[in-house]
């Protein structure tokens, strides 16, 4: 009797952030991306499959371009958002609240939004594999 499991798939491993060879090791070593001693600390190679995290010097440069794109998605959405629920006008404030809000809400989000960008970078280098056993 075979029991195969299914793999983790591309966009929950990244969203969790888990190494992209076998979608099960963490990629970061402290859990919680608001501890700002180590929030972007990772280990050398994936604890599970032993894939190496960093593939060349200076690796994780590319993702302030991954950081930007997410920033401004994130910016949109909560446009069209506030733009649905209260509105935009430039007869009053509503514009400069939402710059406010979305600024805010962006400085707290900062440490989660470098580690997704860190796994989505990764990602596009590393491909899955379901053999990983060593």
């Amino acid at each position: 009797m075979t029991t195969e499991h299914a793999h983790p798939g591309l966009l929950w491993s990244i969203a969790t952030n888990k190494c992209p060879h076998c979608r099960q090791g963490n990629l970061f070593i402290n859990p919680n991306p608001y501890d700002l001693r180590s929030t972007m600390q990772m280990p050398e190679v994936c604890p599970v499959c032993g894939q190496k995290f960093e593939l060349q010097t200076g690796f994780y440069f590319g993702t302030g371009f991954v950081s930007y794109g997410l920033t401004v998605l994130f910016s949109g959405i909560t446009f069209v958002i506030w733009w649905f629920t209260l509105g935009m006008s430039v007869r009053d404030n509503r514009v400069l609240w939402w710059l406010g809000v979305n600024a805010a809400m962006l400085i707290l989000l900062q440490p989660p939004i470098q580690r997704l960008a860190r796994s989505v970078w990764i990602a596009f280098f590393v491909r899955y594999d379901k053999a990983y056993q060593k």
